[in-house]
């Protein structure tokens, strides 16, 4: 068979089937289209991760994997449209729709990825210059945007699938009663969410505790319905929401200093020297050079004890690390020992004087 006899074989066929050539033409098309917008992009994400700006990098990777579909989708759908011309399935009737319903997913994706990736490259900058930023209403305006974002598609969705948007909200306010009850607790952490966002009494990575309640550890994420704490014996702790807002919440991560309060006892023999002894201690703390001296300072005699003379130290150190709290803490411990010393006194410690009247005596219960 020669090639002129192969040509008018297939000839024929080629003029009735014609469309099959179109759907493979533009699925290849789709495929090369998609390879070269991956390439552009690879570039494009390279290049923009060494700029200053966040916004650029994060808005290519954030489009990245939705592009990819999006031709996918646009360049399947319209070769769905060729074979629909060939066919009378009722199911090549479902392609515009379904089109367009994907075409807003993949624009919802795409922006709450974008969003996604805005925070973190925000966060990740602020971190790496060291500046001061709230993690916290990041957090909170980027959920706020990805929920607005979400329920917005829904809407348009519904409103390109033939449904009315008006019924739909007042079924919603309507069925909003009925879920409200159902779920109180759940309405009401996800307030409780809400009120930590706007009053800000911690932040992720405060140390908190609260008088109320067994809690206390270090804030790790604050969640719409939970907030993820670690204990100090490295346990996470989930507490609701709603908890915050019944019980008070101490933020110790928030002090400007930390106070020292001690109460040190001499001898009662040693009374004369408690002047000369309280005069050197409170010269001491002046001059050290961890004390605060801007905040309150007191060193004063203040009780007579069952053993001891008692004079107190109340004074307040510059730095609020807990480590480095107990190291200057000891410091000033051990140098009040020293000008005890000093002066010819002793520390007292409990003890007991008995006294016998005369003309009794005391036998060692030894007999010969």
């Amino acid at each position: 068979m020669n090639l002129d006899e192969v040509m008018q074989f297939v000839e024929p066929v080629f003029k009735e089937e014609t469309w099959i050539v179109e759907v493979f033409v533009v699925v290849f098309l789709t495929a090369l289209i998609n390879w070269i917008q991956k390439s552009i992009i690879k570039k494009l994400i390279a290049k923009f991760e060494t700029t200053r700006t966040y916004w650029d990098h994060a808005l290519f990777e954030a489009a990245s994997k939705p592009l990819t579909f999006l031709i996918w989708i646009l360049g399947l759908s319209f070769a769905a449209d060729i074979v629909k011309s060939e066919s009378d399935s009722a199911i090549f009737g479902a392609i515009q729709p379904l089109r367009e319903v994907g075409v807003i997913i993949i624009i919802v994706w795409f922006l709450t990825r974008f969003i996604q990736r805005a925070e973190e490259k925000i966060i990740e900058k602020k971190r790496h210059e060291e500046q001061s930023f709230d993690e916290t209403t990041a957090d909170a305006i980027a959920k706020l945007l990805r929920v607005s974002v979400v329920i917005t598609g829904g809407l348009v969705i519904l409103q390109t699938l033939g449904y009315s948007i008006s019924g739909v909200l007042a079924f919603g306010g309507i069925g909003g009663i009925a879920i409200g009850f159902a779920a109180r607790d759940l309405l009401a952490n996800f307030f409780g969410g809400l009120t930590i966002y706007m009053d800000r009494p911690f932040d992720v990575g405060d140390w908190i505790r609260s008088p109320d309640k067994e809690i206390e550890g270090s804030v790790e994420k604050i969640g719409w319905r939970l907030t993820t704490i670690r204990t100090f014996d490295k346990r996470p702790l989930y507490v609701p929401n709603a908890t915050f807002t019944n019980v008070s919440v101490e933020n110790p991560s928030r002090m400007t200093n930390r106070r020292i309060k001690e109460t040190i006892g001499i001898r009662y023999d040693d009374a004369s020297k408690m002047r000369d002894v309280i005069a050197d201690v409170k010269k001491m703390l002046e001059q050290h050079e961890d004390i605060d001296n801007d905040q309150t300072l007191i060193v004063n005699f203040n009780e007579f004890a069952a053993s001891s003379l008692n004079f107190f130290i109340y004074t307040f150190t510059k730095t609020t690390n807990w480590i480095e709290f107990h190291q200057v803490k000891q410091d000033v411990m051990l140098k009040i020992i020293d000008i005890i010393d000093a002066h010819g006194a002793e520390c007292a410690f409990p003890t007991t004087t008995m006294h016998i009247p005369d003309g009794i005596s005391i036998s060692s219960g030894k007999t010969d």
